[in-house]
């Protein structure tokens, strides 16, 4: 029969004591289970409640880049999650290193095995590969490939790319971006990288006037990487007069997501528009808000004419030039001539109307002509550019 120790305690017996340590082993157990279960639970339904309070709703906001005058606003500071807007900021901090010097253009970037298996889109690198940080930069505004994202948060984070998304929060916060926490550099769905409309309307802004050396890049219509033609994603480009940028976005959660530059009468704006149900709405959400924008800056407006043909013939190569056809109405073809080729084999392409007697009708891109020695001209003053900053 057990007894009472000093302290009042009950003495168990051998049996009863491994009985009660398993019980408690048992318990502690359950409760570690319930507690990783809740963890997981609450995840997922932050992950549904975010995607379900927001369905359908959209935040925007169009900016003044010059001045940072807010024009318009719908809901500009709820959190959403970025998607591909996260890029923007990968590519700010690029900039900046190529700005300070500590990288160039043609430095080869590893491609670790960790970026290779990242989610589409992406170019396809294979581990242990390299890309020059041009390509990467290029791969990234027309394609959006997650993979070069990826690889490029790893080099500019020394090797880490949990340590580059650490580098790009600080640097949001340095930019005035106080709700925007990012945790990798491509925008893949993470539940704590989140950002607002206002915020990715500032980061637009610095883009455009701490970089103005490399915002070309945006404009970017296509590039060739490894024997293939890369266009750019971004239909405001070729569906929007005065547009030369910047990015497009889209995760389930996320709903679509756009920024857009564009530039008239030397006034330029920044928008920005997230979590559209379809890219039509987007673009056409993107293109009433810089219209009103527009029109409170005193720019005169420009007839909105027909959004291009959502299904393009495939492109094809003749006399050393790609020609994108639009497939209604018989609008002309859009003619992208390519400029020389650059370092490593690059090629920079703009995209310029074929007449032909016929009107591209486009609520459309300002097209820029693009010749061999034009284009020539326009790397040799970028590169002169930077060299002297």
């Amino acid at each position: 029969m057990a007894h009472t120790g000093k302290a009042g305690r009950r003495k168990h017996t051998p049996t009863q004591s491994a009985e009660y340590k398993q019980n408690r082993k048992r318990t502690s157990s359950r409760k570690w289970i319930g507690l990783l279960a809740g963890v997981a639970l609450g995840t997922v339904a932050t992950q549904r409640n975010a995607h379900a309070q927001y369905a359908g709703q959209l935040s925007s906001i169009v900016m003044d880049a010059n001045t940072g005058a807010v024009l318009s606003q719908t809901d500009p500071d709820l959190r959403r999650y970025p998607a591909s807007l996260t890029k923007l900021m990968t590519l700010y901090l690029t900039f900046s290193a190529l700005r300070a010097g500590t990288i160039t253009l043609d430095q080869l970037v590893p491609v670790s095995i960790h970026a290779a298996t990242m989610e589409p889109s992406k170019l396809g690198v294979v581990p242990g590969s390299r890309l020059t940080v041009q390509q990467a930069i290029l791969a990234l505004v027309t394609k959006s490939a997650n993979d070069a994202a990826c690889a490029l948060g790893e080099f500019l984070g020394g090797g880490s790319e949990p340590q580059f998304a650490a580098l790009m929060t600080q640097q949001a916060r340095a930019l005035g971006m106080s709700r925007t926490t990012f945790r990798n550099a491509s925008g893949l769905p993470d539940p704590d990288q989140l950002t607002t409309a206002r915020d990715l309307a500032t980061l637009g802004r610095h883009l455009i006037n701490d970089f103005p050396e490399d915002y070309h890049y945006f404009s970017t219509a296509a590039f060739r990487f490894h024997g293939r033609m890369i266009p750019n994603h971004n239909p405001m480009l070729k569906a929007y007069v005065g547009a030369d940028g910047m990015k497009t976005g889209y995760t389930e959660e996320a709903g679509r997501n756009l920024v857009t530059s564009a530039l008239r009468s030397n006034v330029r704006l920044v928008g920005v528009v997230m979590g559209a149900s379809s890219n039509g709405q987007r673009t056409l959400a993107m293109a009433d808000q810089l219209d009103r924008g527009f029109d409170a800056e005193g720019v005169a407006p420009v007839e909105r004419p027909l959004v291009l043909a959502r299904n393009i013939v495939p492109t094809h190569h003749h006399a050393g030039r790609v020609i994108v056809l639009a497939a209604a109405h018989s609008h002309a073809p859009l003619e992208v001539a390519e400029a020389p080729v650059g370092r490593r084999g690059l090629h920079h392409v703009r995209a310029t109307p074929v007449a032909n007697g016929h009107h591209l009708r486009l609520i459309g891109a300002k097209v820029h002509p693009a010749t061999a020695s034009t284009s020539k001209h326009t790397l040799h003053k970028a590169h002169a550019t930077r060299s002297r900053t």
